[in-house]
């Protein structure tokens, strides 16, 4: 791995592959043959939309949360699905780019565009209704623009559970969150956003409407359109409302953190869960001890229910029927678990109070890093037995050519962990912007070399263009280019996320 950093850190600047990022050099047919938004043709835009459609404060919406890149364009707010078309027919026209907008949470880049002719930024946050609340269905149907706490309380309210569950669920929106098919924290028990979903209304790049908004478990009249454009990012259309699935809400509740002695223990003791709780397990989470150091150096502030901060922790969230106790459940886990040498110490919620700063440990640490400034963070999945094998190969890989600090954890439950690798006490991000590329290559190359995704729930954006060109099977490549020529032959929807523009 390391001669390919040597290698890079003697090239000092002016790189030579192409792809998402300041130091990239780029080549014009990268963004294919649109046009900028021209004062012409705002102009002709702001004929055909109400006032409140257009935001005179463009700030917002030209950033990311890492704070690595900017964007650029005119931000439109449609607030209904014949309001988009317009924009898009207009768009179509005149062939100018189009970058959807959601809760702009996103972390690979997919929600602005840096290069280019300066594109439209069509922003959902005005389509915020909830359309309809099915109940007896377990449905609701919402426009794209509802933010992913509202969908949560609305089905609360009839006594429903919307279970997709993620950091930024105050402020990611379901347009969003589907687009990028989110997973979370409860996928191990109700699956990514795709799996929650049964309808969806879509612009098409032409500005025509797809009226899918069926609230039908079963349907097989022809291609799964619904699953196409779950996942595809704003690449194929954009998604304007949707028939979400709710389950029923868990009587009792219960959450514990134990120490385990390795990522090989907590493996086998997710096996064990699910043995003794069964469905019932909602999230088997790890962590590392470098995240809860972070968390005491840069905050938030937090209290840990250990004396000492073990190598590795567990957060084990369960959710039972009427007539069984979460408690009871956990406690005869961690006495199994003890019994079999996996587990050292640990600790029950004794109250949704203790429950929720368990969750709020977890919770921060994506802060914390983001406080800290990472070197290179990957989002990435990994067959569930190689995960130990990984953890130390990486550990390995990356201690070769000097000292990085690593931190570790996610949604070990379906294989998803957040693998950052972070500076040395007394350094920051920008004292190793040589090493960036080369840190990335490392701990991809070695994902794949394990059948892994360097992809799993954040998606590609723009930042990982050149991962999936590189990592991805040539013959998936051409099925996708073929797909999005076919929905979108002027190239218009979200121009260079997902698939280099006239690759």
């Amino acid at each position: 791995y390391w001669p390919l950093v040597r290698q890079i850190r003697a090239e000092k600047t002016g790189w030579t592959a192409r792809g998402f990022g300041p130091c990239n050099k780029l080549n014009k047919r990268d963004f294919g043959m649109l046009n900028p938004v021209t004062p012409a043709f705002e102009k002709s835009l702001r004929a055909l939309l109400p006032a409140a459609a257009f935001k005179d404060d463009s700030a917002p919406y030209l950033t990311e949360p890492r704070g690595r890149w900017a964007g650029q364009g005119l931000i439109v707010a449609p607030a209904t699905t014949a309001e988009v078309s317009t924009v898009v027919r207009a768009c179509a026209d005149a062939r100018v780019g189009i970058v959807p907008y959601s809760g702009g949470t996103g972390l690979v880049g997919g929600q602005l565009m840096q290069h280019g002719p300066a594109p439209v930024v069509l922003s959902l946050e005005r389509m915020n209704k909830i359309r309809a609340v099915y109940p007896s269905e377990n449905v609701l149907v919402c426009d794209a623009g509802v933010i992913l706490a509202t969908v949560q309380q609305e089905a609360e309210k009839v006594g429903r559970l919307f279970p997709l569950s993620l950091a930024s669920e105050g402020s990611a929106r379901i347009g969003g969150l589907l687009s990028t098919n989110a997973g979370g924290v409860n996928v191990l028990r109700y699956g990514n956003a795709r799996a929650q979903c049964l309808g969806l209304e879509v612009v098409r790049s032409d500005g025509s409407i797809w009226h899918g908004l069926t609230r039908l478990r079963k349907d097989n009249t022809g291609y799964d359109l619904r699953n196409l454009m779950i996942g595809a990012e704003g690449t194929l259309g954009i998604i304007t409302g949707a028939a979400l699935k709710l389950a029923p809400r868990p009587v009792s509740v219960g959450a514990a953190m134990m120490a385990v002695t390795s990522p090989a223990a907590a493996l086998e003791l997710l096996a064990m869960a699910g043995e003794k709780i069964g469905e019932g397990v909602s999230a088997f989470e790890i962590m590392h001890r470098q995240g809860f150091d972070f968390l005491a150096e840069v905050g938030p502030e937090f209290q840990s229910p250990f004396d000492e901060t073990p190598e590795w922790v567990v957060l084990i969230d369960v959710g039972l029927a009427s007539g069984l106790s979460p408690e009871t459940a956990l406690e005869n886990l961690f006495e199994a678990g003890f019994e079999a040498g996996l587990v050292t110490d640990g600790a029950i919620a004794q109250s949704h109070a203790q429950r929720d700063a368990f969750w709020h440990i977890r919770e921060s640490i994506p802060e914390a890093n983001r406080r800290i400034g990472s070197i290179s963070s990957h989002d990435i999945s990994i067959p569930l037995s190689a995960i130990p094998s990984f953890i130390e190969q990486g550990a390995q890989a990356l201690a070769e050519d000097g000292a990085f600090r690593i931190n570790c954890f996610g949604h070990l439950g379906d294989g998803n962990l957040h693998y950052n690798v972070f500076p040395v006490s007394g350094k920051n991000r920008a004292d190793y912007e040589i090493e960036r590329l080369a840190v990335k290559r490392v701990v991809h190359d070695l994902v794949h070399s394990m059948e892994g995704s360097v992809s799993a729930e954040h998606g590609i954006g723009r930042l990982k263009v050149a991962d999936l060109e590189k990592y991805g099977d040539p013959v998936k490549l051409a099925m996708l280019r073929a797909i999005k020529e076919a929905l979108d032959p002027l190239g218009i929807m979200n121009p260079g996320a997902v698939l280099r523009q006239n690759a």
